[in-house]
Parts: C-alpha cells; sequence; structure tokens
C-alpha cells in the first residue's frame, strides 16, 4: 500500500467514523499482515524467521475518550463491542473483540497509562489465510491507543506487547515473528529476525530486480483451533528436553550432521519435528546468504525444501496447500513453500517476472478439477511496517 493508497483509506475511515461515533477522529493508523519467506515454525524455537510486511493493512480510526470505556465497531463484521478499561483479563472478551481488549490489557500490564478510545477498524489483510491478520489488528490498535494515550514505545516493545496478548489474554502461543514484522516492515526488504537475540537485519529481497513474490492463498480454511499449533510447540519442547538443549536453536549453530544430533531421541514423532527445525534454521541462513549474493535460483530451492520439511517431518499442510505447491512448481517459479503456521492458508512463490498470469490459470483451474473453492493469487511487494496515515 503506497502512501497514496494509504491517504483514500484513511479518508474513507475518517468519514465512516463520523457516521457511527458522530465525531471526527483524532487520528488513522495501520499495520501491515505479513507473509514468511522463508523460516516457519522456528520463532517459538528461539530460532530465525526471514518475513516480510504485506501491502494489505489493517486501519484503525480512534478518539481518546474520557471515561475509561473502549467502544469499538468492525467495518469487516459490522459488529460494534464495548468494554472498561478497569477489570480487563484473559475471558473477559472473546470473539475479534479479544485482540482488541487484549491491547488495552497488555498495555495496562506494562504500566502505559491507557485511555478510553473509539475505534473503527477496517482491514485489507485476508482473513483466516495464514497472513497475520491478527497481528495486524494488534499493531494498529497498540499504534492509535498509545499515541492516544500521551505515551512513546520502541515498536519492538509494542510487538512484544503484542505477542503477550495474542499469547496470555488470546490464547494462541505464537512466537514473535508476526508482531515484529508488522512494526519493523520496511518496502522493498525481508527482515532476518533472530529471535533468541530479538535482533533484527534488514535483507533486499530481490536486490537483481528480476522476480517478484507470489501469494497463493488457498481459500482453505486456517484451521489452527484443534491444538495442532500448540502440540507442535509442545513436541519441540519435549524434543529439546529430551536432547539436553534448552531450544532447538542451540543445535541448529551447529556444524554437525542433523541425523547425529537426533540420535538420542527414540520417539519418532519428536525426531521428524526436531529435524524440521534444525534443518529450517540452516535453510534461512543459506537463503539470506543467496539474497545478498542475487542467486536467487538457489533461493527458490530452499523454499522447495522448506515446504517438503514442512509437510512430511511437521505434518502443517492440508490438501488444498499441496496441491497448489505442485501446480507453481509445474508453473515457471523459481520455488515455492506453504507459509504461516499451516493447517490452511498460503502459499509463496518466488517467480520470474511475467510469470504471475500463468500461475494464476494453472492453479485456478486444477482447484476447480479437485473441486475446491477458487483460490486467489497476487503479488506481494514488500512494504512498510505500522504507522501513523492521518
Amino acid at each position: 500500500m503506497n502512501q497514496q493508497d494509504d491517504r483514500v483509506r484513511a479518508q474513507a475511515l475518517q468519514s465512516g467514523f463520523r457516521e457511527v461515533f458522530g465525531q471526527d477522529p483524532d487520528g488513522v493508523w495501520a499495520a501491515p499482515g505479513r507473509v514468511n519467506l522463508i523460516g516457519e515454525h522456528t520463532d517459538y524455537n528461539e530460532g530465525f524467521v526471514l518475513p516480510f510486511a504485506l501491502p494489505q493493512s489493517t486501519y484503525v480510526a480512534a478518539r481518546r475518550r474520557s471515561d475509561g470505556q473502549v467502544r469499538v465497531h468492525s467495518l469487516f463484521t459490522e459488529e460494534t463491542a464495548e468494554f472498561a478499561l478497569e477489570g480487563l483479563r484473559p475471558g473477559s472478551v472473546d470473539g475479534w473483540a479479544a485482540y482488541v481488549a487484549g491491547m488495552c490489557w497488555g498495555l495496562r500490564e506494562a504500566d502505559v497509562a491507557v485511555v478510553g478510545v473509539d475505534l473503527l477498524i477496517d482491514s485489507t489483510v485476508p482473513h483466516g489465510a495464514g497472513l497475520s491478520s491478527s497481528a495486524a489488528l494488534e499493531c494498529s490498535v497498540g499504534l492509535a491507543v498509545v499515541e492516544l494515550s500521551g505515551t512513546v514505545l520502541e515498536p519492538l516493545a509494542l510487538a512484544r506487547i503484542a505477542q503477550r496478548v495474542e499469547n496470555d489474554f488470546v490464547g494462541m502461543p505464537c512466537g514473535l515473528m508476526d508482531q515484529m514484522i508488522s512494526m519493523l516492515g520496511e518496502a522493498g526488504h525481508a527482515v532476518l529476525f533472530d529471535t533468541r537475540s530479538l535482533t533484527p537485519t534488514l535483507v533486499p529481497l530481490a536486490p537483481t530486480g528480476d522476480a517478484e513474490v507470489l501469494v497463493i492463498d488457498t481459500r482453505a480454511p486456517h484451521r489452527l483451533v484443534d491444538g495442532e499449533y500448540a502440540e507442535r510447540r509442545r513436541q519441540c519442547e519435549e524434543a529439546a528436553d529430551a536432547l539436553g538443549v534448552t531450544s532447538l536453536r542451540e543445535l541448529s549453530d551447529t556444524e554437525t550432521e542433523v541425523a547425529e544430533l537426533l540420535a538420542p531421541l527414540t520417539d519418532e514423532t519428536l525426531r521428524r519435528r526436531a529435524r524440521h527445525v534444525i534443518t529450517e534454521n540452516r535453510r534461512v541462513s543459506e537463503a539470506v546468504a543467496l539474497l545478498r549474493d542475487g542467486d536467487l535460483a538457489a533461493v527458490g530451492e530452499r523454499m522447495r525444501g522448506s515446504h517438503l520439511s514442512l509437510r512430511d517431518d511437521y505434518e502443517v499442510t492440508v490438501p488444498e496447500i499441496d496441491l497448489a505447491f505442485d501446480v507453481v512448481s509445474g508453473a515457471g517459479v523459481l520455488g515455492a513453500r506453504i507459509t504461516g503456521g499451516g493447517f490452511g492458508g498460503c502459499v509463496i512463490a518466488l517467480a520470474p517476472l511475467g510469470v504471475h498470469q500463468q500461475v494464476e490459470e494453472a492453479v485456478t483451474a486444477a482447484f476447480a478439477e479437485a473441486g475446491f473453492s477458487a483460490p486467489a493469487v497476487f503479488r506481494a511487494p514488500p512494504a512498510d511496517g505500522a504507522r501513523r496515515v492521518l
């Protein structure tokens, strides 16, 4: 989303705010969704990730209140929620409004003197596609509430509060990647993020300028509510404990052969989960070096390896995802993989310029033949992170 698009979206939200709340907002803030080039299920293992911010964003128009109440209206659900700041606790608000209430709770827990607010929310981030619509909502609301409360927070500090909200208020045991990139994204770059040291490093995504990133939204339901995500995290912790390390990242940093590292694990499921994390961390490091060298074909090979590992060792793909991966892999792309937590969502592809239509036609035809819902294919240039737009 460029600055002109931001302004158009912000002006529309400003007008909508007047219709809903009867007065002008104090400002409009935005935070983007994200897509992860490579590095999946490594963030909660203190590993490496390489995401970038999407042009699609969640927008929040906000106005300060003096009575300690929060009213929030969503334009994508056409629902309104209201709650008091006093007494907020995990479980006190549910549904989409839990992310809003959670940010108010999390900021108060971080000693921010949160004020009451009216909020109007709209979003262009596809919901339930594994593109971090929840992080975009958390970070945009957080930006608005922090500024209206007269406080300044560093972007990474706000990201960590948003992660705590996701973990402790909403109940999703995610790592820090989604919130970090929503706050720190920069146009034209991915961000290599070391989740152990919390160090972000900008990496030009396509230094040769002859490729682009495509996202294939399979429209497969993003099924995390059955506990599979939490189960993968538990398995990784169990594997690390059995191997005598605090996290699987410690094993990723060595040059020892993976089979040798995993020899003490007798449980085959734990062995496969740990093998994915260790090899994925190594693929991220290799991909960063290859991007800097401009070797996009080799980056594509690492992406393919990531997908196969997520399919076979981590077991987070679904039939729609596997079909999309197979089709785009034969449609002229340099590499492709599932992106996001899995169990639905999207495939990301690194493609030479000019194959977008070919990929879209091939995937659409294959999904129709399989009886799946029609997918959506869109270009995904790396965009800027959270910002005030009006």
